[in-house]
């Protein structure tokens, strides 16, 4: 057995010595490695929605050993005069972007990056990889950049990292507008990584549950936008393009992604839990609640991503100003973001009308809270001749209600299945023709009024014009009364309207209830409505009262209230 195992051992060493010249000549040095061959490969498929393919292989590359990183972290700022970014090289994303224009409820000005949100579950313009670990590491990694210290507009911003195979590049260009233009790009072994940038946790003005829980991811595609709720919303879906925008907003700002290619986009939708202060005025660690918090991350599936990103307030003019390349059936700007509702035909329109009474010098308001109450009078003395109409229409059904209920009271042997009720509602019919009194009579007028009311109260929920803005005892119009005085004046004004309007048709014990019911959940549920919608509300009430006293006074009106005091006489004699 030894003799064999040394002549193995020989035979091995004398084969490896035979072989050393061939291996010479058929296997590279290493310090001198082939130039790499230009193939051709067929490019990848598209993804599947959730299960897109990390890396996209293009053309085979040379994996370099270079490294490129920074010793030590810095910061970077960017000044202009909307905004102020900082910028970190760790992982080359931003650590506060700041609005100058806009203020938070302490008076400073405005953090649009969600601090704690960001600490744990990352911040702005960080890269999103399928690969957790790679993505981690490529976000906590030193990157080199292109200049330090402060900046101001127009400027160019570029980070660059590299290490063990892995390079990295991100440049930014700023001007002097909300929209940035970024350029992302990410290899491994010299083939790109599907790496898109992000924002993924939600937006510095969001403080408390109602602000959270306006938070959407939207994006739009032509002439179809789509707004996600948060409910819908899982974390880490891919949703394939095309998209000419996608993001993520709140109640009045908004983060959107505008690829230069639409139909080379994708989105990765972020959701995410944290805990927030019960009451956000006295922050107490012990009272606490969930908060929802959502963020995107858009860009180019196929290799390098290169889109411009809008970081603003959702206000019309500024978002009328933001050029989007490549829609088709739809306005070409960012104008979408601001949802105006169903009732957006008459919303947007009211909208301008209020920008330009606050604004229009010959009027000189200059005041969001006086420009509404101007607004409001001109819309109710507008709308005088259908209240005339309807005041009418109750005085008719006042004079053939008799006659009805006569009518009502012959049928009252009969079951509803029976046919002959049938006869009861033509003879109605019948009468009401006769006397003039249309069946759309009492609802025409309600009906036109309500596109008006519903558009106004949609206009007022969603400007950001009134955002903090004064108006005598407030301090902000899109919050709600902190003293509660326009509510109590909503249930005090509705219970004298009730009980001025005439109501034909309605038994005067029901008419009670209904006087005191009806104002009181008005007002209950106006407690929390914005300040705005309340001073709308509430001026519309008196503008009634005073309308409905003078309809009153009117031979219609004497006429009517005699009626109605004959009738309940003649209850009371009943009893």
């Amino acid at each position: 057995m030894e003799r064999r195992l040394l002549l193995t051992f020989a035979l091995t060493f004398l084969v490896i010595l035979l072989f050393q010249p061939i291996l010479k000549k058929y296997l590279p040095q290493a310090a001198t490695p082939p130039a790499p061959t230009q193939t051709q490969t067929p490019p990848a498929a598209q993804p599947e929605i959730n299960q897109p393919s990390e890396v996209t292989r293009s053309r085979p590359k040379p994996q370099s050993t270079a490294t490129k990183q920074a010793s030590s972290e810095s910061t970077i700022v960017i000044e202009s005069d909307l905004y102020q970014i900082t910028f970190t090289n760790r992982g080359a994303q931003v650590k506060s972007w700041i609005l100058k224009k806009f203020n938070d409820e302490k008076g400073q000005p405005l953090e649009l990056v969600n601090q704690a949100a960001s600490e744990k579950y990352g911040y702005p313009l960080s890269l999103w990889m399928y690969d957790e670990t790679q993505r981690n590491q490529l976000n906590s990694a030193l990157f080199v950049t292109s200049a330090t210290g402060t900046l101001h507009t127009p400027v160019e911003l570029s980070f660059e990292y590299a290490n063990q195979g892995t390079t990295a590049r991100k440049s930014f260009r700023f001007d002097d507008t909300y929209a940035v233009q970024v350029e992302t790009s990410v290899t491994s072994g010299g083939n790109n990584v599907t790496a898109y940038p992000m924002w993924p946790a939600g937006l510095g003005d969001e403080t408390n549950l109602p602000s959270y829980a306006s938070g959407r991811i939207e994006y739009q595609f032509n002439n179809n936008v789509e707004r996600l709720a948060i409910k819908k919303i899982s974390s880490g879906n891919t949703l394939q393009g095309p998209f000419n925008w996608a993001g993520t907003t709140d109640q009045y700002f908004a983060v959107i992604f505008l690829p230069d290619s639409s139909q080379n986009a994708a989105m990765v939708t972020l959701r995410n839990a944290i805990d927030i202060p019960k009451d956000p005025q006295k922050p107490n660690p012990q009272e606490t609640t969930k908060a929802e918090v959502l963020g995107v991350a858009v860009g180019n599936p196929h290799g390098p991503t290169v889109q411009r990103m809008f970081v603003g307030p959702k206000s019309l003019n500024v978002l009328e100003s933001v050029p989007v390349h490549g829609i088709t059936g739809a306005e070409p700007d960012l104008r979408a973001l601001i949802d105006f509702g169903w009732w957006g035909v008459f919303a947007r329109p009211l909208f301008i009308w209020l920008k330009w009474t606050y604004a229009n010098p010959y009027i000189g308001v200059h005041n969001w809270g006086w420009a509404i109450v101007v607004q409001t009078l001109i819309i109710n003395l507008a709308l005088m001749p259908l209240r005339i109409s309807q005041t009418k229409y109750a005085l008719k059904m006042q004079k053939i209600q008799p006659q009805i209920k006569a009518i009502q009271e012959r049928y009252k042997k009969y079951s509803m299945r029976d046919p002959r009720k049938q006869d009861m509602q033509k003879e109605i019919f019948a009468l009401q023709q006769k006397e003039g009194v249309s069946m759309w009579g009492g609802c025409l007028p309600m009906l036109v009024q309500f596109p008006f009311l519903i558009a106004y109260y949609r206009m007022l929920g969603i400007a950001i014009d009134l955002r903090q803005a004064h108006w005598l005892w407030i301090h902000d119009l899109s919050s709600a009364d902190p003293y509660l005085i326009l509510p109590i004046l909503i249930i005090i004004t509705g219970l004298l309207m009730q009980r001025m309007t005439p109501q034909a048709g309605i038994d005067p014990s029901q008419q009670k209830m209904m006087n005191v019911m009806m104002p009181m959940m008005f007002g209950i549920i106006s407690f929390r409505l914005a300040a705005g919608l309340c001073l709308y509300w509430c001026e519309s009430s008196l503008i009634g009262i005073a309308q409905q006293m003078v309809l009153n006074r009117t031979s219609m009106g004497i006429e009517m209230r005699e009626i109605a005091l004959k009738r309940a006489r003649k209850k009371e004699k009943k009893q």
